[in-house]
């Protein structure tokens, strides 16, 4: 008889750890709309192993039951995205004690939602659910968007709750043009003195730029992967 919830089962068959075991482990959430195997995902995480990182990927179970029968799903809301994510932390704390990861930091980075969790859980106004994590959450050293959705598509005051109520390094590379917070809008926002922001030449929400621009998106992703690989270099 299986006694395990359905989360544990699914997070067994919808996480990849791939890369050499490094120093600095990426935890890497993808976004709302598209999982973990999506091109850009796939790419960035290609990207972040030739710097010298291992990448751990995961799936949310939303868009874990979304691949297995083919619907489209919205995101389930924070507090169960943010229940799995949990999990997924028990998961690496396994892997740890199995000699898989053997890391001496963890760096959580998230496409766009994905960010916005990151920055949710280890924020000052989260309360963890599970017990055990202590160990595995000391490692985690800072944080990185790639697109953090500071405004809803329908409009409403800006996410920044996670942001300014975090009291690790965190890192947002933004596109000029995102529609979730572009260059005119973000500035104008207090994000904090741990809070950097790296803008992408003419990129939309996942760093596209127009072709008429002059930038590329081969370009963009490696300017982002740059302003990563400076960001945690400076964690010491």
């Amino acid at each position: 008889m299986n006694c395990l919830p359905d989360n544990t089962r699914m997070l067994a068959h919808d996480s990849l750890l791939q890369g050499p075991k490094s120093d600095t482990l990426i935890v890497f959430a993808h976004g709302a709309g598209a999982n973990m195997h999506h091109e850009y995902m796939a790419t960035m995480t290609d990207k972040l192993i030739a710097q010298g990182y291992q990448v751990y990927r995961f799936n949310f179970l939303y868009m874990q039951a979304n691949m297995q029968d083919g619907k489209r799903r919205p995101p389930d809301r924070a507090p169960k995205l943010l229940a799995h994510y949990e999990q997924v932390l028990q998961d690496i704390k396994q892997k740890i004690a199995l000699g898989q990861i053997n890391c001496q930091r963890i760096i959580l980075v998230g496409k766009s939602m994905g960010g916005r969790m990151s920055a949710t859980l280890t924020s000052t106004d989260y309360q963890r659910q599970q017990p055990g994590l202590d160990d595995v959450m000391s490692k985690v050293a800072a944080i990185v968007c790639l697109g953090y959705p500071f405004i809803p598509l329908k409009g409403g005051k800006p996410r920044l709750d996670p942001i300014v109520h975090n009291a690790l390094p965190m890192l947002i590379v933004q596109g000029e043009r995102d529609k979730f917070g572009d260059v005119q809008q973000v500035p104008t926002w207090t994000l904090g003195e741990h809070t950097q922001v790296c803008w992408i030449g003419d990129g939309d929400h996942s760093l596209q730029p127009r072709k008429s621009s002059g930038f590329t998106l081969e370009g963009n992703l490696n300017q982002a992967i740059e302003y990563i690989r400076q960001f945690i270099s400076q964690l010491g």
